[in-house]
């Protein structure tokens, strides 16, 4: 009995031996993941000392006069931040309003029985993801500028009217970057419900199938609320970042014609920022935006708890 005792105690004991050596190896593998996330997420928290000065570049910060938080009050007196905050709750709006097209999406291409058609699909939509905004701009000027493809057709097949200007409708604008998003990201988007859709347990859809179910029931009983948290947790961390939009899409697509209903938040700040030399205004309003998005996220984090129990971070 004692010899069995010490062979069990030895025996946890190289159990605990090697699982320390595993967590050592597993630490040691993420290291260079946790320094990159504090060298640009959390080292450059540091520079919001600057938007509590009147800073100038070339004159060290201990000489720079300290104007306390007198941009945070600027902002209320900015006539550009109206427009600027309307163009980007729009724009985060109408992303939001468009979050159900990849869970529809996700849905059709799992019920695609065959599988080379499924994984063709799968890969055409989820490549415009890699694409650089960059060069869907310059596909979409190929196509829907005033010269490009759509009027050239158009004209040749004799429809009267002037050319659309598609890239330079300023009424249309917040439309059709919503498109463009959608077109972009709807693929990539839908590959976490496929993979939520993957991890429903089979048994259901068979006792659906003895029970007479069709594939509209099953999916309506069965698949959408098996997916829906995932769903709701990806809607709320979207509400969360209502105040991100995006930047590059719109620095990329501005022009005159349309730059007043596509300036969003980031936009903004890149511009007063990098473009007029206001390094301070500019990281004041960085910090609003911050902590407004804070706000949100702990604020649909509480909502979240209270409506289905469950917190989402």
């Amino acid at each position: 009995m004692a010899f069995t005792y010490a062979a069990k105690k030895e025996a946890a004991g190289r159990k605990t031996k090697l699982f320390r050596k595993d967590g050592i190896k597993l630490l040691l593998m993420a290291l260079p993941f946790v320094v990159f996330t504090l060298a640009f997420s959390y080292v450059p928290l540091f520079g919001w000392i600057y938007a509590f000065f009147d800073y100038r570049p070339g004159i060290p910060l201990s000489q720079t006069p300290f104007i306390g938080i007198q941009n945070f009050a600027n902002m209320l007196d900015d006539p550009r931040m109206g427009p600027v905050l309307i163009n980007t709750l729009a724009l985060s709006l109408l992303s939001i309003l468009t979050a159900p097209i990849p869970l529809l999406f996700a849905i059709m291409l799992s019920e695609v029985k065959t599988e080379w058609f499924k994984r063709l699909v799968q890969t055409v939509s989820t490549l415009p993801n890699y694409i650089s905004w960059i060069i869907v701009f310059s596909l979409a000027f190929s196509m829907f500028s005033t010269e490009g493809a759509v009027n050239s057709i158009m004209m040749k097949m004799g429809i009267p009217g002037t050319p659309v200007d598609v890239l330079g409708n300023y009424d249309r604008v917040w439309t059709v970057q919503t498109l463009l998003l959608l077109w972009k990201s709807v693929g990539w988007s839908a590959i976490i419900y496929l993979a939520a859709i993957v991890g429903i347990d089979a048994e259901q859809y068979d006792a659906a199938k003895v029970d007479g179910a069709g594939r509209f029931r099953m999916i309506w009983h069965i698949t959408i609320p098996s997916i829906m948290p995932t769903f709701i947790v990806l809607l709320l961390l979207s509400v969360s970042n209502l105040l991100s939009a995006g930047f590059e899409q719109y620095l990329v697509f501005s022009n005159v014609m349309i730059a007043d209903r596509i300036e969003v938040l980031d936009l903004y700040v890149y511009r007063l920022g990098l473009v007029t030399g206001d390094y301070s205004y500019s990281t004041a309003v960085g910090i609003f935006k911050t902590l407004i998005s804070l706000l949100l996220l702990f604020g649909v984090n509480a909502l979240s708890k209270k409506v289905r129990g469950q917190s989402i971070v």
